[in-house]
């Protein structure tokens, strides 16, 4: 395997595993954040369920990066859950500090799809059929 991408699989499967486990346990503190951001945070906590869920499918698919298994499905689950991160970050707290990590994890992210291509080539066409 190639060290390049044996080096993104661990970086952003840390990334996902840390910032999970964070969501339960608070060991990383919150920054300041404008009102429209609070608000945000606020009524997808107000719902009860979306913040557990979101941290174990971010722990799950982190996990899956760290060990090297179903990284291809752990890549398609964490996709939207990165591009939510970099639109609130872009949108709700523009700051420059704030879009490091969603970066990283974008780049990490679309080179690891890259690398492992042939494993979404069924995914991606556009004429496929039914069995």
């Amino acid at each position: 395997m190639n060290k390049a991408v044996l080096a993104a699989r661990i970086i952003l499967g840390l990334i996902f595993t840390v910032f999970g486990l964070n969501g339960f346990f608070h060991f990383i503190p919150m920054p300041e954040m404008s009102e429209g951001a609070n608000n945000f945070l606020g009524a997808l906590a107000a719902s009860g369920y979306l913040f557990p869920v979101l941290q174990i499918t971010q722990i799950s698919c982190g996990v899956l990066l760290l060990i090297g298994r179903w990284v291809p499905l752990a890549l398609t689950i964490l996709a939207p859950i990165v591009l939510n991160i970099v639109l609130f970050h872009v949108f709700l707290e523009p700051t420059p500090d704030g879009l490091f990590v969603p970066i990283l994890s974008v780049a990490l992210g679309v080179f690891l799809a890259r690398s492992y291509r042939s494993s979404f080539t069924g995914v991606l066409n556009g004429s496929a059929q039914p069995d």
